[in-house]
């Protein structure tokens, strides 16, 4: 798979965090993993290591997304904007093999595929404040 086809996969993983519990995450991501269309092999190994790495870094991401969106908190934000910041924030600040800028483009890019018609501006919108 290419970068950008594991980023939408870890994206819809990461989009169920806000629908599960997270005890029941363990199951979720197992079933996941045996979707069909679902990333196998090496690409699962991937996506699953990113998303427990961005899992754990969940609270200090979330804090410094609600620093910086102005007016705005994560409880506020759409879920598929909000996972799509929490992805690429997590690639701006702790990811050293994704450039800033790629993560802000990949995230604007997933969002004009699965966000609603202002997402790709807002999006952009609070992540432009985390290179600024």
């Amino acid at each position: 798979m290419s970068r950008r086809e594991l980023r939408e996969q870890l994206f819809k993983l990461l989009f169920r965090i806000e629908f599960t519990a997270p005890e029941d995450m363990p199951e979720q991501k197992e079933i996941f993993f045996t979707d069909e269309g679902a990333a196998q092999g090496d690409d699962a190994a991937y996506v699953s290591e990113k998303f427990d790495k961005i899992k754990e870094k969940l609270e200090e991401i979330d804090g410094q997304i609600n620093e910086k969106a102005e007016k705005w908190t994560t409880s506020r934000m759409g879920k598929v904007d909000l996972t799509l910041i929490r992805l690429a924030v997590y690639e701006i600040l702790f990811d050293d093999s994704v450039p800033a800028g790629v993560a802000i483009n990949e995230a604007v890019e997933l969002a004009k595929k699965f966000g609603q018609d202002a997402s790709p501006s807002f999006v952009n919108g609070i992540l432009a404040k985390f290179v600024a």
